[in-house]
């Protein structure tokens, strides 16, 4: 099936895992890799921690040393918590780097991360053959998940706590159509992954409802973009602009008042940063995470992040990284309590991920993953306004 896994696939993947086992695959190295829970176990989170997304990586690193910090000691675990880099414009090489570095150290038994789709698509095999299990706190690309057009990106050793584009670009389109009512939309790509997925699901839900699309791209390393501003029809209603970097969408949209397009900015969750982000007003931003700070059962956690960070504001990347380093963590007790306090190699946690239920759910409700993919089940995006003062309202 196009838009999930059917069981013919299913069976194909677990066939994969045995098979791996079977011929030197994450059983065969079981024996050297045999690790005490009573030990300090490592854990990495791999995100851009430098560069232009680094206030993503910085964001869901303090979010990460909280979710240790508060939860390992609840499970009886000693968790050391690893700083990987993986700044998005040097491409695919330091996850992939990272990635045999992390399965080269048998006391790392589990990876948050990566948390663009780029780096997860470079470093996912890597993983896998070594039987570890990564758990993304953001990267939305479908076929990470999914088999699309024959295609798969991700492995079964893959999980992610947030939805896929195929439900980000759906969301954002039908917002466009139904409420703003939109006749011909500019869809930008920005020639990597995350932009790449987004823009085409978006494309293909305007184009189903009769709205003329208008396709743009450009290098993800641009830094004017009034030539493209230039190429915007004046009849245009939305620019929907998926970069992972704000302050990009913050000079885009800037250079569309000053070329007197009427033109609506659009962006996706790599937007989503105040005040790398938030003018002018009337723009739209989607996420995979409500503002947490409305949710009466967070506020004890808020309260302990704000006192570890005090000045800071909470954002939308933190608290879905803090849900992901929480689902890692009560999957390493439930294969420490399987082993008898022994885990015989990561791939003891990797087995363990998908059974993992919570029952008061950081971003709202419970969790669980989906019986189809390793993705969430029931999971949505938030629609979100720019306000006049710059802060993010939420309209859907």
């Amino acid at each position: 099936m196009k838009k999930g896994i059917g069981l013919a696939v299913i069976a194909a993947l677990a066939a994969a895992i045995a098979a791996s086992t079977a011929h030197g695959g994450p059983k065969t190295a079981a024996k050297s890799q045999s690790v005490s829970c009573k030990s300090t176990l490592k854990i990495a989170l791999v995100t851009p921690l430098t560069g232009a997304a680094a206030f993503l990586g910085q964001e869901q690193l303090t979010w990460a040393k909280l979710a240790v910090k508060q939860l390992a000691p609840q499970l009886g675990l000693k968790i050391q918590l690893l700083q990987g880099d993986t700044p998005v414009e040097q491409g695919a090489t330091p996850a992939q780097t990272l990635a045999q570095k992390y399965v080269a150290d048998k006391s790392v038994v589990g990876i948050i991360g990566p948390s663009t789709s780029g780096a997860v698509a470079a470093s996912t095999k890597t993983y896998f053959q070594a039987g570890m299990a990564h758990i993304s706190p953001s990267a939305t690309r479908t076929d990470l998940t999914y088999t699309l057009a024959g295609v798969k990106e991700g492995t079964p050793a893959f999980f992610r706590v947030v939805p896929a584009d195929n439900i980000q670009g759906p969301t954002d389109a039908a917002y466009m159509v139904n409420t703003l009512k939109v006749k011909k939309v500019v869809v930008f790509d920005f020639q990597e992954p995350y932009s790449q997925g987004l823009a085409s699901a978006v494309s293909t839900y305007l184009t189903a409802h009769n709205v003329t699309v208008v396709r743009l791209s450009a290098p993800n390393t641009t830094t004017d973009y009034s030539s493209y501003v230039t190429k915007v029809p004046s009849d245009a209603d939305v620019v929907f602009f998926p970069t992972q970097q704000p302050p990009a969408a913050q000079t885009f949209a800037e250079q569309l008042v000053e070329q007197g397009k009427k033109a609506v900015m659009f962006s996706g969750d790599g937007s989503d940063a105040q005040p790398q982000y938030n003018k002018p007003a009337g723009g739209y931003i989607s996420n995979f995470a409500p503002d947490i700070t409305g949710i009466a059962a967070d506020a004890a956690v808020i309260k302990a992040w704000k006192a570890a960070n005090p000045g800071q504001t909470v954002g939308s990347f933190g608290p879905p990284t803090y849900g992901a380093t929480q689902v890692l963590l009560n999957a390493i007790k439930l294969a420490c309590t399987k082993g008898n306090g022994t885990l015989a190699s990561r791939a003891d946690v990797f087995h363990q991920v998908k059974k993992v239920q919570i029952k008061n759910w950081i971003l709202g409700g419970s969790f669980k993953f989906s019986t189809k993919t390793n993705d969430p089940l029931n999971a949505k995006f938030y629609i979100f306004k720019i306000q006049p003062d710059g802060s993010y309202k939420l309209v859907s």
